[in-house]
């Protein structure tokens, strides 16, 4: 449900944009960073607000990967999984991550930090391997490099646990 105050900021995004369809991916974008993800009847509100079919609502928040359809972890890792960012190692950087953290693709670690994604292509071919953890790009990696960055992140969030 989307409440007032962002139905608000989605008018807002209306009147900045010539047509309706300019308010779609940054709406879904505010949807998201509120609620973590965009839920089928977020995205039934916001084709009532946009007046656009839900199908539209749909195959754009479905079309980009950095919009999530379920909730995931705190930290959403998007792992590139082109031939560019798999010609790291003898084992991809996906799999190296998805071990580390003990889960598959689609899946959150069991304490709701971390969720993980394949994705097709960052954009970042020239700089790989790459991945995306919420927005923040990481480019030219390598296993030490993305255990350095999952580490800060778990040490940021549970300093306790050194």
């Amino acid at each position: 449900m989307i409440d007032k105050d962002t139905r608000i900021t989605i008018a807002g995004f209306m009147k900045k944009f010539p047509c309706r369809d300019s308010a779609l991916v940054p709406s879904l974008c505010l949807i998201q960073k509120e609620n973590g993800y965009i839920s089928g009847s977020d995205m039934e509100d916001l084709s009532e607000i946009l007046n656009l079919p839900e199908a539209r609502i749909f195959s754009t928040a479905s079309f980009y990967s950095m919009l999530n359809l379920k909730p995931g972890g705190k930290y959403h890792i998007q792992v590139c999984t082109n031939v560019s960012c798999s010609l790291i190692e003898k084992e991809t950087l996906f799999d190296y991550i998805s071990k580390k953290l003990g889960i598959r693709e689609g899946e959150s670690t069991p304490d709701g930090l971390f969720s993980l994604e394949a994705v097709e292509c960052l954009g970042a071919c020239g700089y790989a391997p790459a991945m995306m953890i919420n927005a923040d790009h990481y480019e030219n990696l390598d296993f030490n490099k993305a255990d350095e960055i999952i580490d800060s992140i778990r040490e940021y969030e549970n300093p306790a646990e050194k």
